[in-house]
């Protein structure tokens, strides 16, 4: 028969999990950029298109312009916004959706996330 002692020794202790949900929950949050076109330097962009309405090809564009400028303008910007990031983008037209940066390196690297997009409320 084992002692109790051993037995607890080998099992996690209940911080332990409390903590690991903290870290993940942090991690998923801070892979989400929010960027409002409208707001100042991303309104100075020469093709950001107007909204949801906006062909696809369009809006990935304008998302791509506005992520170059947001990297450009942190302290890292090579390791700014990787592949996976997600992006909350509200339009100048006040409509928003979800964007996901799939290849950092390409400059049309930015596709909408299907069904996230939301018209002006």
């Amino acid at each position: 028969m084992s002692h109790p002692s051993n037995r607890n020794r080998f099992l996690p202790r209940p911080h332990i999990w409390l903590w690991m949900l903290v870290f993940v929950t942090y991690a998923a949050a801070a892979a989400t950029v929010v960027i409002n076109a409208m707001d100042a330097p991303y309104r100075d962009l020469q093709r950001t298109p107007a909204g949801v309405q906006a062909s696809q090809e369009d809006r990935a564009i304008g998302a791509a312009q506005m992520v170059a400028l947001y990297r450009a303008r942190s302290g890292a910007p090579f390791s700014a916004l990787p592949a996976g990031t997600t992006l909350e983008v509200t339009w100048p037209d006040g409509s928003s959706e979800t964007l996901r940066i799939v290849d950092p390196l390409s400059p049309t690297g930015v596709v909408p996330v299907k069904g996230t997009q939301r018209e002006k409320r």
